[in-house]
C-alpha cells in the first residue's frame, strides 16, 4: 500500500504569522519537517507499506531533508496518480474564503478565483481532481479550520487534523504543536485504516478551467504564454480537457 503526501507551509502547525510564510524561516520549515514525520509515522501505523513526500509549497527547497523520517521516500506529483491513497499536509483553504489563515488558489498575487466545471476550487481540489482522475482517493488533509472545513465539504469523508484557526486572514491561533503533531499522526493512521471506503473524486470530462485574474494584464500574459485558452472576459481565461493526464493539465 502506498501513500503520497504533499505538503504546503500555510497551514503547518506552529505558523501563525504571514511573515513565517513569506521568509520560510527555519522553524516554520522544522514544524513543516515534524508534522510531515506525523502524517508519516501515522501512515505506516495504519498499515502503508510506502510513503512518498512532495515538497509542495513555492516550488520546493522548504525540506530540511536530515529531519525527514528516514522510512519516506520523496517523489513528484505525478506519484500521486499510482498511489493508492493521497494527504495534503499543511494545506490553506481556497481564494476567497473568509477567516482563513492565508487564503488563495496557487498565486495570490495573480489569481483571483479558480473553477473547475463553474465551481470554485482551490489547491486540495486541484490535487484531488488529478488523483481522482486515476482512481486514487484523498483520504487526509491538516491544516486551518477553514482548510479542513472546505476538505470535508468537497471530498469523500476525509479525516481531518485542524491545527489552527485563522484570525483575520495574516495571523492564526495555533494548537499547541505536541497536540498538532497528535492530531495529524491519529488521522493519518485511522485515514489508511479507511482505504478501500472512500470515493476518488472525479470531475466530469470534458472539464472547463477557469481562472479569474486580478488585473487585466495577468489575464494578458496567460494569453501570451499559451495562446490556446479562450479569453471569455478581460480578466478571465479558460480552457477545456477532454481528459486529465498530469497535474499541469488542471492550471492555467
Amino acid at each position: 500500500m502506498t501513500i503520497f503526501i504533499e505538503t504546503d507551509l500555510e497551514g503547518i502547525s506552529g505558523v501563525s504569522t504571514i511573515s513565517m510564510v513569506a521568509e520560510s524561516d527555519r522553524y516554520a520549515r522544522e514544524r513543516l519537517m515534524a508534522d510531515t514525520n506525523a502524517a508519516v509515522r501515522g501512515a505506516f501505523e495504519g498499515g502503508a507499506d510506502r510513503v512518498i513526500v512532495l515538497d509542495g509549497h513555492g516550488g520546493g527547497h522548504n525540506f530540511i531533508p536530515e529531519l525527514l523520517d528516514p522510512r519516506a521516500e520523496t517523489g513528484t506529483e505525478s506519484e500521486a496518480a499510482r498511489a493508492d491513497a493521497c494527504f495534503i499536509i499543511g494545506m490553506h483553504a481556497m481564494a476567497g474564503t473568509q477567516n482563513a489563515f492565508l487564503d488563495h488558489t496557487q498565486n495570490s498575487v495573480r489569481w483571483h478565483d479558480y473553477r473547475i466545471n463553474g465551481r470554485n476550487y482551490g489547491e486540495s481540489g486541484q490535487l484531488a481532481a488529478y488523483a481522482g482522475a486515476f482512481g486514487v482517493p484523498l483520504v487526509m488533509v491538516s491544516g486551518d479550520f477553514a482548510a479542513c472545513a472546505e476538505a470535508l465539504c468537497l471530498f469523500d469523508r476525509p479525516e481531518v487534523a485542524v491545527v489552527k484557526t485563522a484570525i483575520g486572514r495574516n495571523r492564526a491561533e495555533c494548537l499547541p504543536v505536541e497536540e498538532a503533531e497528535r492530531r495529524i499522526f491519529e488521522a493519518a493512521r485511522r485515514a489508511v485504516l479507511r482505504i478501500g471506503t472512500f470515493r476518488p473524486f472525479r470531475v466530469t470530462l470534458p472539464a472547463v478551467i477557469e481562472v479569474d485574474f486580478n488585473r487585466c494584464d495577468y489575464a494578458d500574459d496567460a494569453m501570451q504564454y499559451n495562446p490556446s485558452l479562450e479569453r471569455t472576459a478581460p480578466r478571465t481565461v479558460r480552457k477545456v480537457l477532454g481528459e486529465i493526464r498530469s497535474y499541469g493539465d488542471l492550471l492555467i
